[in-house]
This record gives C-alpha cells, structure tokens and sequence, in this order.
C-alpha cells in the first residue's frame, strides 16, 4: 500500500484520459458541423427560411443534455452500476414493451421505436445497448466459474437475448439487434467462453438471418439493393445509389464544406443514417479518412482502458469498457459500411456525428461510465480509494 508521501512525491497525473474525451468532443462538434450541413435543406422545405437552423439546434441541445446526463453518470462508481444493474435491466425490457402499444409508441415510416416525450423522442433500443452491456458484464462476472458451461453459463444470457431481440425486431430494429448480440457475446468470449461454444455459436447465427429474410422479403430486396444498386436506381437502390454518387463527387479533398448537391432532397435521411455520405460529398477522402482514424484512435484507447482495468482485477469495470468498445466500433462500422454499399440499409447512426438525440446521449452516458473506469484505475494506480 503506497504512503500518502510516496503519493504526494509522484509526478502529477491527469484524473482523466484526455486524448480519448478529445477525440469524442472532436467527433461530436464534427458531427454537429455536419448535421448542420446536411440538414438545411430538409429543415428549409419543412420550417420555411427561418427554420434552416431547427435539426443544428436540437443537436446542439442533445449535445448539451448528453454532457450535463454524463456528467451525472460519471459520479456513479462501477460497484453501485454492478449492484444495480438487474433492476436496470428490467427497465430497459418494460420500455422495448411499452414503445410497441398503439398510442404510446411514435410510428416513423413504418418503424414504432420512439416514445413521444416533451422535448425530444427517445428510442429505448439506444438505452437498451447500454443496459444490456452493464448487465451482461455483472452476470460474466458472477458465473465466471461456469464459463465453459453451456446450460449453467451461456444458456441463460441467450435466453435473454432472444427476448431482447424479439422486442426489437417487432419494430422492426434489426440493426439495434444487430448491434446488441454483438455486445452480448463480445463481453461472454471475453470474459474467456468456451472457444468452441463461442465458434458453435457464430456458426449458428446464420440461421435467424436466414429466416428473418423468409418472413421479410424486403430485407432480401435490400441485399439485392447492394449488390446490385444500378438495377433499379429509382425504386429499391435509389438510396444507395445516390449516397455512392456523394462518395463520387467528393474524390479527393471534396466539394467544399457545405457545397454538397445530394443533400439538396436527393439522398434520403442525409442528416441521419447517411450524413457520412454528406461528410464524403463535401470533405472527400481526406475528411472520410479522418473520421475512420479519429474513431479508430477512440477504440485504441477504449480496449486501453479496459485492458488497465483488467490488469488491477476489475473484471467488471474492464468487461464494460471492452463492451463500450465493440459496441461503439461495431455501429460504426455498420454505420460507415451501408455509406459505402458494403452493408444492406440498416437504421443505425454513427456514434457521436449523426442527428438523433437518444443516441447522442446515451453514448455520452457510455463515455462517462468509460472514464469512471479509468479513474477508478487512476485512483487504483495512486494507493487511493474509490
């Protein structure tokens, strides 16, 4: 145990990783830069002239409730989110519940996923990734001794899935689903699965696919729709096509902040799921390849995080921050890839730079939840309680 001398003779250490709160500020007033852009024109055809600014606005108000819900967030210490982390859970299944009845839940084109609230609508999937992840870490944690168990260790937690994504696909959500099976089992192989359950299990996935497909046929025109988006450019590839023709226009060095032609009505959701479109119409390959680098800094300190927490016995604390990890890294990915035509459509921003106040916040709440566990390390490190 170090003295307090031995601490106060130490070299002053930072309470907080500052390159990755840098990075996630950068992101977020990137993407606020962008939704700007990318939305004056819809918010123009919808408000009028003096509505050019309404979508900048509501962003900049999420920006500043996610920061105001982090900073609250961050006061909570790792044990009281692990000791409440079932009653957590519970409430994120009551509101995947409560956002399906007629007359609670908001209906937009064709999906119920929001519910109606004074100043924004929220989305329960968004909170649900959260929830399910803190929950998922607490359980790896208690049933570490049946690990390599499936019944015992593995059944359960899939049991839970299924439930979840039942819930989600009745909206239908599959990206969200998507997104949360990827957090489930991450932080289950992480926390050192069976490796032969694991690929037992990966092998397996297909099958939903599959049957999703079956008894959705238009998730199957969507695969058609990237495979082959010139095929029907005006119906079912219309959106694809017109966010590669963005990626085209930017070449190089872009169009030129705000000087983007496909956000004029042309690209569908242009300040939402495909403002990343808008980013590669108007800053090129140069701004495409600084929001990659810049979010794959942010995972290298993410699992940096995590791997420190590990390191000092925090299983939790680093199941938690792996799983923000993945989470953030896969929506991403999903994200940056249907931009780009590698991915059928799937309703999912990019973290941090699309409009959607539900998202902004919660993966500030995420973030914050991720410094708590690096100061709890930092304190750690110094001989301190937290």
């Amino acid at each position: 145990m170090m003295t307090p001398s031995t601490v106060h003779n130490q070299p002053a250490q930072p309470e907080l990783d500052l390159a990755l709160l840098s990075t996630v500020l950068l992101l977020s007033g990137l993407g606020l830069i962008m939704v700007y852009s990318a939305s004056i024109a819809i918010a123009e055809s919808k408000f009028g002239e003096n509505g050019t600014y309404y979508f900048l606005v509501r962003q900049a108000i999420s920006i500043v409730l996610g920061i105001g819900c982090g900073m609250a967030a961050f006061k909570v210490s790792l044990r009281q989110w692990q000791a409440c982390s079932r009653f957590l859970l519970v409430i994120g299944i009551v509101l995947l519940f409560v956002v399906l009845i007629p007359g609670i839940g908001l209906e937009i084109n064709g999906s119920r996923r929001w519910l109606p609230l004074v100043i924004f609508n929220f989305q329960p999937s968004e909170l649900m990734k959260l929830l399910i992840l803190i929950f998922t870490a607490d359980y790896a944690v208690r049933k570490t001794a049946y690990k390599d168990h499936l019944l015992k260790g593995f059944l359960p937690i899939l049991l839970l899935l299924s439930v979840v994504s039942f819930f989600l696909l009745q909206e239908p959500d599959l990206g969200a689903a998507i997104v949360i099976a990827a957090i489930v089992l991450s932080i289950m192989f992480l926390n050192g699965m069976s490796l032969k359950v694991f690929l037992g299990l990966i092998c397996l996935i297909p099958i939903p696919f599959v049957l999703l497909i079956i008894f959705e046929p238009y998730r199957m025109d969507r695969i058609n729709a990237i495979l082959d988006p010139w095929n029907d450019p005006f119906n079912k590839g219309y959106q694809l096509t017109h966010a590669l023709i963005a990626f085209g226009l930017g070449e190089w060095w872009g169009a030129g902040l705000g000087s983007s032609v496909e956000k004029l009505n042309y690209l569908p959701e242009a300040h939402t799921d495909f403002m990343f479109a808008v980013l590669a119409e108007e800053l090129g390959f140069a701004g495409v390849a600084t929001v990659i680098a810049l979010f794959f800094f942010l995972l290298i300190r993410i699992f940096k995080i995590g791997r420190t927490a590990a390191a000092q016995g925090d299983q939790f604390g680093a199941l938690v921050a792996q799983g923000i990890g993945v989470w953030l890294g896969t929506q991403a990915f999903i994200n940056m890839g249907v931009n780009m035509g590698l991915l059928p459509t799937k309703g999912l921003t990019l973290p941090f730079m699309s409009y959607g106040g539900s998202s902004i916040v919660i993966n500030a709440i995420a973030i914050a939840i991720l410094l708590r566990v690096d100061w709890e390390s930092r304190q750690k490190r110094r001989g301190l309680s937290v």
